[in-house]
């Protein structure tokens, strides 16, 4: 069997398959992508028994591509943290789905393993904007603050390296800094020692300048929405703002537009206190996630004033 591992961009795809490979490895053709690019196993070859594992991709965009290996005889390994209101259950489909608003893909391997690799599912957990179970967990560890910063820094910047409308738009392809990580065991190591650090470190600071005179587009008490330039900083930016912005006042929502190229908004959208942003974004085209964090690919220019008064409805309803 040909043996495919398929993972989101992000810091938590990235960790979640960096732990499951330093515990179980094996020689796997790899697939990755930005981090809105989420149906990735359209990528799988269209050939009999194919062994794939996918991690942090939400199933339902993928339903059909499991399907398809699974009818040729192949065997599909499933763990991630998104709504999967289409999942099945198949002989060959080993599926651990957890929506739940406190997990993450890399914190679900982390539970099958034990804790062997926890810092690493520390890191992800921080990167996925999940900053009380993090800290619980750092603390667990025994890591002091100064520990947690730099767990907290590296998340944040592996998440912050995979937004964007092409892997051209990133500091670091996905693919090349999982194999940048593949050397280092403990987050600390590869802080201290990856040069692909140092590089993200920059580029994170170099657009947050861009972003310093950045003001809301609209706000009330209930949150803040911002629209963003069509501009590769912007897209870089995106969702690690969204994050910083939530968290500096976790009473309030947050959402972050920003242009696409061709036209349109890619959509971030962070809530609090049980006020779905995954609600919000299915009622659009492309929109998907999860209760405290959710998106939309790809909103038409012509449905912004819809969205816009859509939004604050419905943080001021609370649902």
């Amino acid at each position: 069997m040909r043996s495919f591992d398929l993972f989101n961009g992000d810091a938590d795809g990235l960790c979640a398959l960096h732990q499951l490979r330093m515990a179980e490895p094996r020689s796997a053709c790899l697939i990755t992508g930005v981090k809105r690019d989420i149906d990735l196993l359209r990528h799988l070859p269209d050939e009999p028994a194919l062994d794939v594992t996918a991690l942090d991709l939400c199933f339902d965009r993928n339903v059909d591509h499991v399907r398809r290996v699974l009818e040729t005889g192949g065997e599909v390994q499933y763990v991630d943290h998104h709504a999967a209101t289409l999942r099945f259950d198949h002989p060959r489909l080993k599926a651990c789905i957890d929506p739940s608003p406190d997990v993450c893909t890399a914190l679900l391997v982390d539970r099958r393993l034990d804790g062997r690799y926890r810092d690493w599912a520390i890191t992800a957990a921080f990167g996925d904007n999940l900053i009380p179970v993090a800290q619980r967990l750092a603390q667990a560890q025994g890591h002091g603050d100064e520990a947690t910063h730099r767990l907290r820094h590296l998340g944040l910047l592996l998440n912050y390296n995979a937004y964007g409308e092409t892997v051209q738009d990133l500091h670091i392809p996905p693919l090349a800094l999982y194999e940048a990580l593949q050397g280092f065991e403990s987050p600390f190591d590869f802080i201290d020692g990856a040069a692909h650090y140092v590089a993200l470190d920059q580029g994170y600071r170099e657009d947050q300048q861009q972003a310093s005179a950045l003001r809301p587009h609209r706000s009330t008490p209930d949150g803040a929405l911002y629209l963003l330039p069509a501009a590769a900083w912007a897209r870089r930016l995106c969702g690690t703002l969204a994050n910083a912005l939530a968290a500096q006042c976790p009473t309030a929502c947050v959402a972050m537009l920003t242009g696409r190229p061709e036209g349109g908004y890619l959509v971030s959208v962070r809530t609090h206190g049980g006020i779905g942003a995954d609600v919000l974004c299915r009622r659009y085209a492309g929109g998907n996630g999860r209760a405290g964090a959710a998106g939309i690919d790809r909103l038409p220019e012509a449905e912004l004033d819809r969205f816009i008064a859509d939004y604050f409805q419905h943080i001021e309803r609370g649902t």
